[in-house]
């Protein structure tokens, strides 16, 4: 049985990013048919057991209660987890030598230098970099890392000018979520069949079970005009969103919104919710996972994704696979990710954005068909099952 060690090591706080989503799916879907290890923080380790894996733990940092997000912070926190990683690989260097592959769950330093440093120990072992999420340049003109946000996006950019440089140079596999990220990774010693298009997946098993129920809540009786599931941060487009469902309320005055989730701009987001006056218009429901989050999805008649940068959006699958249409802005990653069951939308063309909502809500036949096209995307090609032995066999040959 070949043996797999995985390296969450960075993972810090309560949130659940997309990263996060395919690693643990990965454990929970490949533990029946190898060997495998997860070196993680206390966050990650913890994680995963909520969610029913099942796999040897060791863990190489306690909960990091210094982290409120300051960029002085996490530069600690880099420096802080990393270093915990490496000396947690040397301790344990008897459970690793017979290691076959080691996966570097994300290319922050923490996850991928305890990898590095493991292939360079030990050519034999084969090394999967996943690297899902590119930083914008920091001058870039749509970057979502303005005002004060600048600095840490330049921290990013500039730390990924070394993680790419290492990755792409003896990286053995590397995992992206989207086919443009593809190219950026080829080179002499590895061909695109190395370079895997991850791209995500959904547990589709709770949302079947509801669709083929008799208890499925009419569209016309649903709580919420709209749902939003994902990260609170500059991305993600959350302070775009509340700006777009003030426009959609000035049309239809007592349109609902649910957001999902928690991160650095939740401050942010409840001055700008009071500031247009839309409390009653805006539920914040704070990070849910589970039931929790499918109840959202049943009382939902769309799904959002106002993401201004991104590299596809798992969360938005998601709701699709409880047949809710999309709208987003037109990304160029989410030309492969969606190709049907998503309204796109111009990027950065906020009042479109609103339109789009309104014309879903307002026009049956339109909004039927959507739905019908989210939930055949991605009951097709979207079952995490089928994605993560389609991977398995791919990479591991197993």
């Amino acid at each position: 049985m070949k043996k797999i060690v995985f390296i969450a090591n960075n993972n810090v706080g309560t949130g659940f990013s997309g990263g996060d989503r395919i690693f643990i799916e990965f454990l929970k879907n490949w533990k029946d048919k190898a060997d495998l290890v997860l070196f993680g923080s206390e966050e990650a380790i913890e994680m995963a057991k909520k969610r029913g894996v099942d796999v040897k733990f060791i863990q190489t940092d306690k909960v990091n209660k210094s982290m409120p997000g300051g960029i002085f912070d996490f530069i600690s926190h880099v420096f802080r987890r990393t270093s915990k990683g490496l000396s947690s690989i040397k301790k344990n260097r008897e459970i690793l030598k017979n290691a076959d592959y080691v996966y570097s769950v994300s290319d922050f330093y923490p996850d991928f230098i305890p990898a590095f440093y493991l292939k360079l120990k030990n050519p034999k072992i084969k090394w999967i970099a996943g690297y899902y999420l590119f930083a914008p340049h920091p001058f870039q003109k749509d970057s979502p890392y303005k005002g004060k946000q600048w600095l840490r996006g330049f921290f990013y950019w500039f730390t990924q000018l070394f993680s790419h440089f290492l990755v792409k140079k003896f990286a053995d596999y590397v995992f992206v979520t989207s086919e443009p990220d593809v190219k950026k990774f080829v080179n002499k010693r590895r061909d695109k069949s190395r370079i895997v298009v991850v791209q995500g997946g959904v547990d589709i098993t709770e949302s079947e079970k509801y669709l083929k129920s008799e208890n499925v809540i009419p569209v016309k009786d649903r709580k919420y005009d709209a749902c939003f599931v994902g990260r609170f941060h500059y991305q993600k487009g959350v302070l775009e969103l509340v700006s777009i469902w003030k426009k959609v309320c000035e049309k239809r005055k007592d349109s609902k919104l649910a957001m999902v989730g928690n991160g650095p701009l939740e401050r942010e987001v409840r001055k700008k919710i009071k500031d247009f006056g839309l409390e009653k218009n805006i539920d914040l429901l704070g990070f849910k996972d589970g039931q929790e989050k499918y109840e959202v999805f049943k009382q939902s008649k769309i799904i959002l994704h106002p993401a201004t940068y991104d590299s596809g959006g798992m969360a938005v699958a998601e709701g699709m696979a409880w047949g809710l249409p999309g709208v987003s802005f037109d990304l160029e990653s989410l030309k492969t990710y969606y190709p049907k069951g998503m309204v796109k939308t111009p990027k950065g063309d906020e009042n479109k954005f609103a339109e789009n909502i309104l014309e879903l809500l307002s026009n049956r036949d339109l909004y039927e068909e959507k739905s019908r096209e989210a939930h055949d995307l991605i009951v097709s090609v979207w079952d995490w099952k089928k994605r993560a032995a389609e991977i398995l066999s791919k990479v591991f040959e197993i």
